[in-house]
């Protein structure tokens, strides 16, 4: 167990095995290495907080839950880099943005995370598929994918 400090819960135990290493950081944030991968209060969301800054905290969500039809091509030299050897090791989760006044919650779905589940190292990767986007409204994809 190790303690991190957090914004919203003042200091808090953690298991290691919730630590994640990002070696290069995150877009905007890559001084930032070393996060916690914490399950939030509402289902079914997780917070990654920086385990160096307290202030620093993203909102993750799984994007295949909203859309299934979702797809991460994970190039070869990005997995290595991460030391995931198969596909089933990746977890694929994307940063979540709550507008403090209100209106659509919106996923990153242009530049989802990839963590590897054995490493616990992770990347932010950017995707070139003109189909995701930078803010793509949660709630109304969701209710459109089960509409299919």
């Amino acid at each position: 167990m190790t303690s991190i400090l957090t914004k919203g819960m003042g200091e808090i135990d953690i298991d290691e095995r919730q630590l994640i290493t990002f070696t290069s950081g995150l877009i905007g944030f890559d001084k930032f290495t070393r996060f916690a991968l914490l399950d939030a209060p509402q289902k079914p969301y997780f917070f990654l907080q920086s385990a160096d800054l307290a202030e620093l905290n993203f909102i993750l969500l799984d994007p295949f839950l909203f859309r299934p039809d979702y797809e991460v091509d994970i190039p070869d030299d990005l997995a290595a880099l991460i030391g995931m050897k198969k596909p089933d090791d990746a977890l694929i989760l994307a940063i979540v943005t709550v507008p403090p006044g209100g209106g659509p919650i919106t996923a990153n779905l242009m530049g989802p995370l990839v963590i590897c589940r054995s490493s616990r190292q992770g990347t932010q990767l950017v995707q070139a598929d003109p189909r995701w986007q930078i803010k793509h409204d949660v709630m109304a994809e969701l209710a459109a994918s089960r509409k299919q």
